[in-house]
């Protein structure tokens, strides 16, 4: 990249939206103390964290306690790649953009066909993160968890589909993420948004419209949260969309090529605090 592109802009930011895992945290989901203290420092000039991640609401928490009695506690976090938008300090969902059941169905329908044997699984979300009357994970009985801390239902194949969701996923293990999205592309064309967090298998999508950018411009309209110039980091596919809506986006250095072509510029990885590294210029 020019030298141009890796200047800063000329204003300090006034809202920093970050991805969070590969990107915000460390290995073991810990903010580092030099990442915190530059929070601490941005938050006390006035400048606030935005969490935009693909976790849902409940697993949040893990995140935002890690600040909560810190200068720099999170108010407001983007969840399910912008499907939700949440509102931390009273754990209330603000915003849902949601995949209808005819939806959902046609597009379970398109990976039986395009990825046969795939596991299906559908995240839900209530009035709050932990709201007892919403299941909030179901998956059918093929799907293997991505995650270490699964917290799904099994039910039948229908069942997947038969409610409103912020996200299909689709599960083949044995594939790369990016293989499933180029399988399943042309036949679900404008029906959803594709995209994928982690190349190990797993697809997932959403409404159409719906990714950390459209989630992003939803909060910046409905709250008091500053967005006049905002930097944004990322890492991964879902990070697209933010990082160009961004006024300055920024890829972290092991990230997916995609969110690098996307991103004003490259820094360091998270396990090298590459958020900091960006961040000190101003705070």
């Amino acid at each position: 990249m020019s030298d141009e592109a890796l200047a800063p802009p000329l204003n300090a930011p006034t809202l920093i939206a970050s991805d969070v895992d590969g990107t915000l945290i460390d290995d073991d989901n810990q903010i580092t103390r030099r990442t915190r203290e530059v929070l601490e420092r941005a938050r006390e000039q006035g400048v606030e964290l935005v969490l935009a991640t693909g976790r849902p609401p409940r697993w949040v928490p893990e995140i935002t306690d890690q600040l909560a009695q810190s200068p720099a506690a999170i108010r407001y976090a983007v969840c399910a790649n912008g499907a939700i938008v949440y509102d931390v300090l009273t754990d209330r969902v603000l915003h849902v953009s949601a995949l209808a059941p005819d939806a959902l169905a046609e597009i379970a329908a398109i990976c039986a066909e395009a990825l046969p044997g795939c596991g299906l699984a559908a995240e839900r979300i209530g009035d709050s993160a932990f709201d007892a009357a919403t299941p909030p994970f179901v998956a059918t009985p093929g799907y293997q968890h991505a995650w270490l801390n699964p917290d799904h239902v099994y039910v039948g194949q229908d069942e997947v589909t038969e409610m409103p969701a912020v996200k299909l996923l689709a599960r083949v293990p044995e594939m790369s993420s990016r293989a499933m999205a180029e399988a399943v592309a042309s036949r679900v064309g404008d029906l959803a948004e594709i995209t994928f967090s982690i190349d190990t298998g797993l697809v997932e999508f959403s409404l159409p419209g719906t990714h950390k950018a459209s989630g992003l411009s939803w909060l910046a309209e409905h709250t008091d949260v500053d967005s006049v110039s905002t930097i944004a980091f990322g890492d991964m596919l879902n990070d697209v969309e933010m990082l160009r809506w961004a006024t300055r986006g920024v890829a972290m250095g092991h990230s997916d090529p995609a969110a690098i072509a996307a991103a004003n510029e490259v820094t360091g990885t998270n396990l090298d605090d590459g958020v900091a590294k960006v961040l000190e210029r101003w705070f």
